[in-house]
């Protein structure tokens, strides 16, 4: 029998629709709820503009729209809102915007004068839209959960990262969890708790945007495996130079680098296939470029943890008993 695009409990109906960020990741969260992906159609017009209709009747629904704000940022942002719009206008009970990603993020403060906290507005830009609510996962710094107004559900793939380095049976007194900067090591710490080692800290400086210089390493990694954690990786300048540093400068016997969101944009391709790292360890929050090949990054994924907080939010369950506490990363 063919499975539907509803999913119902009592009276209320679950559906699950998804942007064009991420379609893959979309349809994994949707085997595990065992349905389908609600029919919508979504095109762009020549001249730019994004137009969206559902296809099927939504009217009285809990909709979960998944969307991470992938290259293009800003196409696939305004796409969510008009999403988001349209299911507020055909009706809607709920809407949910699932954004593993959170486009923005790191633009939460204003570090030197005239800067906008550009996380703000998105926030902003979700509520007049219509959302009802946001599940998001690993965000860059905590304070963003206070920039909305509605309940935001965070996420963790802490779970899923450690499982990985767990099945390599590395002893622990030979492992290190290294924190690529100060304000990841309550991450790292996690990481380290979770596989009983022990912990160091990379210091750095950043002159521009995108650009980092290792400054110290605090810790032991000496003829150690080190796993370097951190929430992103984008263009990999703070990977490659770490990886470095930590086997040129430090002795460390080999690298691996994890982190959830391998946003992975300019040269950071390059980066990764000449640096020392042993392997890159990252989940499908976001598709990886599919005109590269490169053996060097592992995927897993995180649809599973997606779609169990997806269950809780429609049957208005606890989402922190999922992580264990562990959601709280901050």
């Amino acid at each position: 029998m063919t499975p539907s695009s509803i999913l119902t409990q009592n009276s209320k109906r679950l559906m699950l629709f998804s942007g064009r960020s991420n379609p893959e990741l979309g349809r994994r969260i949707a085997d595990n709820l065992g349905i389908v992906l609600g029919d919508i159609e979504l095109k762009t017009f020549s001249n730019g503009e994004i137009y969206v209709r559902y296809k099927e009747n939504i009217r009285g629904s809990d909709i979960f729209l998944v969307q991470s704000t992938s290259p293009p940022v800003n196409d696939n942002l305004m796409e969510l809102l008009i999403m988001i719009q349209a299911a507020r206008l055909a009706s809607a009970r709920r809407i949910t915007a699932v954004m593993p990603w959170l486009g923005y993020c790191r633009q939460d403060k204003k570090s030197a004068g005239r800067e906008p906290i550009s996380a703000k507005l998105v926030a902003d830009l979700l509520e007049r839209a219509g959302a009802d609510r946001v599940l998001t996962m690993d965000l860059h710094q905590g304070q963003v959960q206070g920039f909305f107004d509605i309940p935001v559900d965070h996420m963790t793939a802490l779970s899923v990262l450690t499982g990985h380095f767990r099945m390599l049976q590395i002893p622990p007194e030979e492992l290190v969890i290294v924190s690529p900067d100060v304000g990841g090591v309550k991450r790292a710490k996690k990481f380290a708790d979770k596989l009983g080692a022990d912990l160091a800290i990379l210091t750095k400086t950043r002159p521009q945007h995108n650009v980092a210089e290792i400054t110290e390493v605090i810790g032991h990694v000496r003829d150690r495996v080190v796993i370097m954690v951190d929430d992103m990786i984008d263009t990999a300048g703070t990977i490659t130079e770490g990886a470095r540093a930590l086997i040129e400068g430090e002795g460390a016997r080999e690298v691996y680098a994890t982190a959830t969101h391998p946003v992975l944009s300019g040269p950071a391709y390059d980066r990764l296939g000449d640096c020392p790292v042993k392997e890159v360890v990252v989940t499908d929050t976001l598709p990886l470029n599919p005109d590269v090949k490169t053996s060097k990054i592992r995927v897993l994924s995180i649809a599973t943890a997606l779609a169990d907080t997806i269950q809780s939010v429609f049957r208005d369950e606890s989402v922190s008993r999922l992580f264990d506490g562990d959601d709280q990363l901050f």
